[in-house]
């Protein structure tokens, strides 16, 4: 998950994140960049929105927030996706701490 930089940027505190997302996949994972996207594979089909659930639960658990700190900005009925999380209190491999040098808890 590392290079481009296009699929993440940093808006304060918040991290905005520029995902494609792969429904039903055998698990639930973080996969490559595609293009100037970051891959993520869940395992929820795309169907009532269920998707969109599971994918905001998996981020809450992957950046250590609460679900309610996941808010889905763009993309709700496409496989792109805009997502923002709020005060991530754990990065993934690949993501830089904020540049004003707010640390991650």
């Amino acid at each position: 998950m590392t290079g481009n930089p296009a699929w993440y940027r940093w808006e304060g505190r918040d991290l905005i994140l520029h995902v494609r997302i792969q429904p039903r996949a055998s698990q639930d994972t973080f996969a490559d960049l595609q293009g100037e996207r970051l891959r993520i594979r869940i395992t929820a089909p795309p169907v009532d929105g269920k998707a969109n659930t599971h994918l905001c639960r998996f981020l809450a658990e992957a950046f250590q927030v609460p679900k309610s700190s996941i808010t889905l900005v763009a993309g709700a009925t496409s496989r792109d996706k805009r997502l923002r999380i709020q005060a991530p209190r754990r990065l993934p491999a690949g993501i830089a701490p904020p540049p004003d040098g707010d640390a991650v808890a």
